[in-house]
């Protein structure tokens, strides 16, 4: 399956994402102004934020269907409590039409039944694409758009995430997720951009820049929301929402850059880690959220709480004895917005401390401030109706819904490919199995149509699942499922149908899920899927293993039973073409890893890791045995690197690096350079090798291109002991797909 773009839209999408931060306030109103008007109480209101079911009829967590906004409870919050921000969706995706009518319902009442006029802030969770619009355009998940080492597609797919969300009348998205994923186990890791630290940044950065334009009050772009500072995907155990244990060493080097290349370009919101670091929850944390995020780094914009965090700091985290000491506690700490999110505690609360001085007023109007000039910045004092006043005749066009099939088509990776069984040709008889088969929930993964994105009723059935376009893109296909996630299912029958292919498509992996829905104990492969695909292998056909996973699960024992391997990630329903067109050869596949796959899943050693790491049982440089390096893809062309070049500048400021590459093969191909620099002695213990530059090229059949790279050499700087970034003097290897050259800085 292809669709064809529309490029002209693109271009004007990549021209208008442009690189200049948000950072200028509207002068529509004089916010000092109407903070000086309102009372403690509105401006407490201001800083609370509700989740969408406290105003909707029904119960929380049990609403009316179809959705209705309940009259009473809306002028509560809105009229009586002053509530500056409301939330989520009630338990499934609504349509455009649903989504005009809330958003339209509630700025009426905010701007003409309250004193001052003040409009809502609405803020969703549009992690990849639209996914609480009955509609809207699925991207792959963030972890797969890191796999094409192409921020541009980033950066695209989050200015069309930022047009259907604003076309529902929504200005401000909880994302991108800038933690980056050094816990393997993690449930969150297929929300980053995978594990290091440069490829984060820039990734991140292209996020926030599409969804936020030159101007957020654009009618088509949203504020961006970085998250979760700080420390959040470090959890000591892999579980979440827990104890991270980190040095602050290994924070600035790691962690921090991600939120520091964010605040520079320009984002206007940042939400908190809900677990503790070293002890201390981070949103009682002071250090953390006013002086390294207010001082240090400068960052203007709101910091707004997860669910129900400020809650956790008592009944969790035990720093509080009562929920109104964790409210102060969170307050002085220097939290803006309270995502309280199911009634009105936090607001009576905080009343009470600012009314008895325990928590001053200038901390409130600091907070209230930040709310109200982010409300400013994008344009909602002028215009909370977005949709009343703009067409949208995009959402969910044929270029965004291509768009989607490319980032799958880029990001695909291919870990294995013996004997040639892949690409496959059209005269094999194909048997398709395994649960990630026939499954849209699968391949869209959570924070899909509903949170945990698992309730089928609300996939889109228009949209192939992989089996679907496996049928499409050939001609004798069978197919029987064998086994789910964790059981078996007909598989005597699936064995009968295996006997009789000529090839075995294998579709495995884990159901969608994600924060703690997702905690593991193991990284292992559910065992009814390695049996499953044990039993296959007796058969004696070659087997395919297309992988659909939240993060990379162990597969040791199958690996070698399989000829190829293909990760899908989680590629979205717009991207199980891209699977099948892989499968087929019309697409050459591209990606490479942002993580390491592990082997053993007590073995979780990431590439930048320490060469005593490397340290085997006899003190050789063996130990680091993952089942796939970082930055590992296959092609089916072959891309021959020559001529690697390396010179510093005059001044020792950068270095400049140029490498050929030449596409050996009879086909095209895209290829990412990936530009590795290795710190040869240090004052801290250097790391083997750390990814400095990349870069993605079509390269024709035949062709040798030149690319050129240069490298600043505050870029190869380190955290020394103390706490600075330094780059030392020294010796330093440039490494470029086996390519080695030293230098001397």
């Amino acid at each position: 399956m292809k669709l064809f773009s529309n490029y002209l839209y693109l271009f004007l999408l990549a021209v208008v994402a442009c690189n200049q931060p948000q950072n200028q306030e509207k002068t529509s109103v004089n916010v000092d102004d109407i903070i000086s008007k309102m009372s403690v109480k509105e401006k407490v209101g201001q800083m609370t934020q509700l989740n969408l079911d406290v105003i909707s009829v029904g119960e929380v967590f049990d609403l009316k269907e179809p959705h209705e906004l309940d009259s009473a409870k809306l002028r509560k919050a809105i009229v009586e409590y002053g509530v500056g921000s409301i939330l989520n969706v009630g338990g499934h995706a609504y349509t455009l039409e649903n989504w005009n009518h809330i958003i339209k319902t509630i700025q009426s009442i905010a701007t003409t039944e309250t004193n001052h006029g003040v409009p809502i802030i609405y803020g969703i969770d549009a992690i990849h694409g639209a996914n609480y619009l009955l509609g809207g355009t699925l991207f792959p998940q963030p972890l797969a758009q890191a796999a094409t080492f192409n921020p541009d597609m980033a950066r695209q797919a989050a200015a069309m995430t930022a047009y259907e969300t604003r076309a529902s009348g929504i200005p401000w998205n909880f994302s991108p997720v800038l933690d980056v994923a050094r816990q393997p186990l993690w449930s969150r890791v297929f929300e980053t951009y995978g594990e290091d630290v440069y490829l984060c940044k820039r990734m991140g950065v292209a996020t926030i820049e599409g969804y936020q334009g030159n101007d957020a009050s654009d009618p088509y772009r949203v504020a961006s929301c970085m998250k979760h500072f700080l420390g959040y995907s470090w959890s000591f155990t892999g579980k979440d929402r827990t104890t991270a244990y980190i040095p602050e060493t290994q924070m600035r080097e790691y962690f921090l850059p991600t939120f520091e290349a964010a605040v520079e370009a320009g984002s206007l919101s940042v939400m908190i880690n809900s677990g503790d670091v070293n002890g201390i929850p981070v949103h009682a944390d002071k250090g953390i959220l006013t002086d390294l995020l207010r001082t240090e780094l400068k960052f203007d914009g709101v910091a707004v709480t997860d669910w129900e965090d400020i809650i956790k700091l008592h009944q969790f985290h035990k720093v509080a004895p009562t929920l109104k000491e964790a409210v102060k506690m969170a307050i002085n700490a220097g939290i803006d917005m309270s995502m309280v999110p199911n009634d009105y505690e936090f607001s009576d609360l905080l009343l009470e401390l600012v009314n008895e001085g325990e928590v001053p007023m200038s901390r409130i109007d600091e907070s209230v401030r930040r709310i109200l000039v982010m409300k400013q910045r994008l344009g909602l004092f002028e215009d909370p109706f977005t949709p009343d006043n703009h067409e949208y005749p995009l959402v969910a066009s044929d270029s965004f819904v291509n768009h989607s099939y490319q980032i799958a088509a880029e990001a695909i990776t291919l870990l294995k490919n013996a004997n040639g069984a892949l690409p496959i040709s059209q005269d094999k008889r194909i048997f398709v199995t395994g649960p990630m088969a026939n499954s849209l929930t699968m391949i869209n993964g959570s924070w899909g149509r509903t949170w945990q994105g698992t309730d089928e009723q609300w996939d889109d059935t228009t949209k192939n699942t992989i089996l679907g376009s496996i049928l499409a893109n050939f001609t004798d296909v069978t197919f029987e499922q064998g086994c789910d996630i964790d059981t078996f299912m007909n598989k005597e029958v699936a064995y009968n149908k295996a006997r009789s292919s000529d090839l075995i498509i294998a579709c495995m992996g884990e159901f969608p899920s994600t924060e703690k829905p997702g905690d593991i104990h193991s990284l292992n492969l559910e065992e009814a899927q390695i049996e499953y695909v044990k039993g296959l292998a007796k058969l004696g056909k070659p087997i395919v293993m297309v992988l659909v996973e939240n993060r990379a699960r162990v597969i040791r024992e199958i690996e070698p039973l399989c000829e190829s391997i293909v990760l899908a990630y989680q590629p979205s329903e717009n991207g199980s073409g891209a699977v099948a067109d892989v499968l087929s050869g019309e697409i050459n596949p591209s990606g490479k890893l942002p993580i390491t796959y592990p082997k053993y899943t007590n073995s979780l050693i990431l590439y930048d890791h320490k060469y005593t790491d490397q340290l085997n049982i006899d003190f050789g440089l063996e130990a680091f045995e993952p089942q796939y390096e970082f930055g590992h893809g296959l092609s089916y062309t072959e891309f021959e690197y020559s001529d690697l070049k390396v010179n510093k500048a005059a001044d020792n400021q950068s270095i400049s690096v140029s490498v050929n590459v030449t596409n050996k093969g009879k086909l095209d191909g895209k290829e990412s350079v990936l530009v590795f620099v290795s710190d040869l002695y240090a004052s801290i213990t250097p790391s083997v090798r750390r990814l400095r530059a990349f870069d993605k090229q079509v390269i024709k059949a035949g062709e040798t291109i030149t690319l050129e790279f240069v490298i600043e050499a505050n870029e190869l700087a380190f955290v020394n002991s103390n706490n600075q970034w330094v780059t030392e003097p020294g010796d330093y290897m440039v490494s470029i797909a086996g390519l080695t050259e030293s230098i001397t800085l």
